[in-house]
Parts: C-alpha cells; structure tokens; sequence
C-alpha cells in the first residue's frame, strides 16, 4: 500500500468527515445503544460497551448523553429500538461499497440510502454482493513524527495487532475486532497518541482511480458519512499521492 491511500486513510487526511459534534455524537450514541443493548449495562463485562463510552469521552460527549444512551440500551429508558443492519453496492467506476447502519427504522433509512447511492451513479445492491471484497478489522492510524515506531511496535503486537505499515506519515495498526478494545487500551496506557480508530473494512483488492474518478466517488461516500444512520463507510478504491494532494487543493 505503500505510496497509495484507501478510502479508510483518505477520509481522515481530508478532515473532511465527522467534523459536526452534534452529528457524531449522535453515531457515537447508538453505538452505546446498540453495545448495551446487546451485552448489558456493565462495563466490566461488555467489553464493546466500555469502548464505545470511551470513544465518546474522546470527543467530549457529555456525561449525561453517555447514560442516557446507556439506559436507553438496557431497556431502562425508551428510545433503544436501534438495530445494525449493513447494505452494499457500487459507486462509480465499479467500486464496491459497504455501509454500517444503525437505526432505529429501516423503513426510512433504506430509500434514503439507495436515493443517495442513485443521485450518484450508483447502485444498491444486494446482501453480500461486495461483502466478500473486505475483512473486518479495527483500524487505527498513528502520526509517525509524534511516536517512538519501536515503542509503537512493541506496544501493539503485545496488544493483538496483526499488521504494521508505513503510510505516507503515518503508522497503520490493523487487529481483528475481538483485539480492538485490547489494542486500544494498550495505545492508550502507552500515551501513544492516536489520530484515528474505528472497526471497519479493509478491501483485499482497490481499484485505483484518477482525480475526476475519486472525485465522483468521494461525493456519494462523504454523503453517505454524514447520514445520521450511518457509521462507517468502506471502498475498494485508491488513489496515487498526487491525486489526493489535487483533491485536497482543490477543497
């Protein structure tokens, strides 16, 4: 991957993406919901659910906010009806697309979300038409210019990482997502500053594009990133240095 940018890495350098609080707080809250929904209110034994409070702390979610969702989970409050569901398709150029939803009414996400894939020349497809092009696995990016790499390195494997890489100025950690709490935590205690973590889908194949391509592209995936039901987005696509440096100019 050396010398190319997947969308995972791309929507980060852009800056672009998740940039109003009100909205990530949102994403961030149905995954509480959905966390202790699914495992329990305890974050000594749900382990998903310590993470997400923790990723909410991370962006200063009020305290507040994180028990209400919390509550809302376990049923001691209303509101909890939020279910996972993932659809796919593809973008222009023939790029897969996989998108993590959370809702709490299919009926109205799943025309939204296929009137967004249809205003971009794209199309929604079928369950598991593109599932087969990613692997599932927690993300995170580190600044290379802020972190010891032997520490980093040391620090991660010890933790459950799986893959270390070198890209464009900064480090990739990639784990399976039974280890991103683990790794996360391990980051954490190390103060290894961490630019970006998620659990999302790593494409085993990309298909590079030029600048007016990944332009295309990108419309219907940042659209699809700031609906509200939507929490993660992945592409099989890449582009060259010099393409995203074109695309951030042109910004």
């Amino acid at each position: 991957m050396a010398g190319h940018s997947h969308w995972a890495g791309i929507k980060h350098k852009k800056a672009a993406i998740d940039n109003k609080r009100g909205k990530l707080w949102s994403k961030l809250s149905k995954t509480i919901i959905v966390a202790a929904k699914s495992g329990g209110g305890d974050v000594d034994t749900n382990h998903r659910l310590r993470q997400a409070i923790q990723d909410a702390k991370d962006v200063s979610m009020p305290k507040d906010n994180i028990t209400r969702a919390i509550k809302k989970g376990t049923g001691e409050l209303g509101g909890g009806n939020v279910e996972e569901i993932v659809y796919e398709g593809y973008a222009n150029h023939g790029v897969a697309v996989m998108c993590d939803i959370m809702t709490d009414n299919r009926n109205r996400t799943a025309p939204e979300i296929r009137k967004m894939f249809e205003i971009h020349n794209g199309n929604l497809g079928a369950t598991n038409c593109v599932g087969w092009i990613f692997n599932r696995k927690g993300l995170f990016l580190v600044l290379a210019e802020n972190v010891d790499e032997e520490q980093l390195i040391e620090v991660a494997l010890e933790a459950g990482a799986d893959d270390i890489r070198d890209s464009n100025g900064r480090i990739e950690l990639t784990c399976e997502p039974e280890d991103y709490t683990s790794l996360a935590d391990a980051l954490r205690d190390a103060e290894i500053d961490v630019e970006s973590k998620q659990v999302t889908r790593i494409p085993s194949n990309t298909i590079e594009l030029d600048v007016n391509q990944a332009r295309q592209v990108m419309k219907l995936l940042e659209a699809l990133d700031d609906h509200d039901d939507v929490q993660n987005v992945s592409a099989n696509f890449s582009i060259s240095d010099e393409v995203l440096a074109e695309l951030q100019a042109q910004s």
